[in-house]
């Protein structure tokens, strides 16, 4: 890019922000109109250039040293809907027409990893916008097909299949020959990815998932549960490591900094650092209302931060942990609450029917585990999505809309990069949010948790009596136990299964 422009200075009492430079493809093409009419033949009213050009060498022939003519790379700066600010290269050569394009993250690597999932079940479906940065793997499940993490790409779902299916195309003739059995099997994967292509393989699933988490695949608000989810998880060392966040030195990943260490001890119980290795204080147990502080390595760069801990009794319901981290490098900041004692038998349905502002100032517990639904508001949050949060309805209903409405109209244009029925929908969903969040209707929300580990604070004198909440158990499914790991899970007589294993070492090693 042409630095000078960069360093142009801003007209007087204006302030040019850094995102100026990301504006949404509809505003860009707005600053192309007027110099289609223009006799200067400027690119826009002030002279910037929408898409900037740089003369570059050309590594397929590398002609520019023996010619005067050398390639060119056009990059554009553009802001994508649902996402973020994302820099599109394309590069082409005169004399050999050999051309690339690519799409890079402008931004910095996300905090968190990120696992995307579509379950495709119509022709619509493969419209989907889809961004896979340079460090995301693509996995087509049905067809057990995976993209490993290369190039990054700007496409939808039918692109990055097609993708695929032409790659695996090439070179077949020759494998007829030489490698008959490889042949084959990938001509069972041509037939059955062609079927999809045509509409005659649904349902089929494809999952993008990224450790830099700048990957996306483009929602749709009629998505029900099942249809489109996201997962952000905390990267492993060797995953930070891989990105260039982790300390090369080996030893360094796993010593804490005794400054920090003692930083976070130092304002406690000398017990208080047993926190760190277990449940228990000096063998006494947690005190509720204590909060206990403790070192970690932050998730998002892995630099050593300390983690904050408190036990919180909820009246008529049970004792919920307060976790929260901070690291002081990055930047990074979570929070998180997790619901303690056993796991029931039976999962849990809560039902609440908010008729005004005084519903609104409800304490609420949404658990991991939770999935929540509100059929007059048209609000589904499958579990996972927001994590675990106790707040009131306002405030839970709040993060709802500024998390959504913070990815949609991200550029600040009014999401111009959507169709307009589409951005007609969005609007029509925020607005009733809006009505909802000030109390001036009625709505119902619906919490349904396989864990029971979510809660609605009852207004009645006792505290457990409610007109307008009502509670109910519920057989958990299948799908959910394989979800949550119960199947795996055993709990009665393993002690014995240990010995066994235990006793035939010792036997072997006696005999040997």
């Amino acid at each position: 890019m042409d630095s000078s422009q960069l360093s142009k200075p801003a007209p007087t009492g204006s302030v040019v922000s850094p995102n100026e430079f990301f504006e949404s493809i509809g505003k860009k093409a707005d600053d192309v109109a007027p110099a289609a009419t223009a006799e200067d033949g400027e690119d826009g009213e002030d002279g910037r250039k929408v898409v900037e050009e740089i003369e570059s060498l050309c590594m397929n022939c590398h002609e520019n040293f023996r010619s005067q003519t050398q390639g060119t790379t056009r990059l554009l700066l553009t802001e994508i809907p649902y996402f973020r600010e994302i820099i599109l290269s394309s590069f082409s050569c005169p004399h050999c027409s050999f051309k690339n394009s690519e799409v890079s993250p402008a931004g910095s690597i996300q905090p968190l990893g990120c696992r995307y999932e579509l379950r495709l079940t119509t022709p619509a479906d493969f419209q989907r916008q889809v961004i896979k940065s340079d460090t995301a793997n693509i996995n087509f499940i049905e067809l057990d097909v995976e993209i490993p993490a290369g190039r990054g790409q700007l496409t939808n779902v039918e692109g990055l299949l097609r993708g695929v299916l032409e790659d695996l195309e090439v070179g077949q003739p020759a494998r007829k020959t030489l490698q008959p059995k490889v042949h084959s099997k990938i001509e069972e994967v041509l037939e059955k990815g062609g079927k999809m292509l045509k509409g005659e393989g649904f349902p089929f699933r494809v999952v993008v998932d990224d450790v830099a988490g700048n990957s996306w695949i483009s929602p749709d608000m009629r998505d029900g549960v099942g249809k489109w989810e996201k997962r952000e998880y905390p990267r492993t060392p060797e995953q930070n490591e891989s990105l260039g966040l982790a300390p090369t030195d080996a030893n360094s990943t796993t010593t804490v900094q005794p400054s920090l260490a003692e930083a976070a001890t130092a304002s406690l119980p000398a017990t208080a650092s047993q926190v760190g290795r277990g449940n228990s204080l000096g063998g006494e147990d947690i005190v509720p209302n204590e909060v206990y502080s403790f070192p970690a390595s932050c998730p998002g760069c892995s630099h050593s931060c300390v983690t904050h801990m408190k036990m919180v009794e909820i009246p008529h319901f049970k004792q919920v942990v307060l976790m929260s981290t901070v690291c002081d490098a990055c930047g990074y900041r979570s929070n998180d609450i997790k619901t303690g004692g056993e796991i029931p038998d039976k999962g849990k349905r809560t039902y609440l029917r908010a008729e005004g502002a005084r519903d609104l100032r409800r304490d609420i517990l949404k658990s991991e585990s939770c999935h929540l639904k509100c059929p007059e508001l048209q609000l589904e949050v499958n579990p996972g999505t927001l994590g675990g949060r106790f707040t009131t309805v306002e405030g839970l209903l709040t993060q709802v809309r500024n998390d959504l409405h913070g990815q949609i109209f991200e550029t600040g244009q009014g999401g111009d990069g959507m169709v307009p029925e589409e951005k007609q929908r969005w609007d029509g969903f925020f607005d009733t949010l809006d009505i909802a969040i000030a109390g001036e209707m009625a709505f119902d929300i619906i919490l349904e948790d396989p864990l029971a580990g979510s809660y609605v604070q009852k207004l009645g004198e006792d505290g457990v009596t409610d007109r307008q909440v009502t509670e109910e158990e519920y057989e958990r499914t299948e799908e959910e136990e394989e979800e949550l790991g119960l199947r795996d899970m055993k709990v009665q007589g393993y002690e014995e299964g240990a010995e066994g294993k235990r006793d035939d070492g010792e036997a072997k090693e006696t005999a040997s």
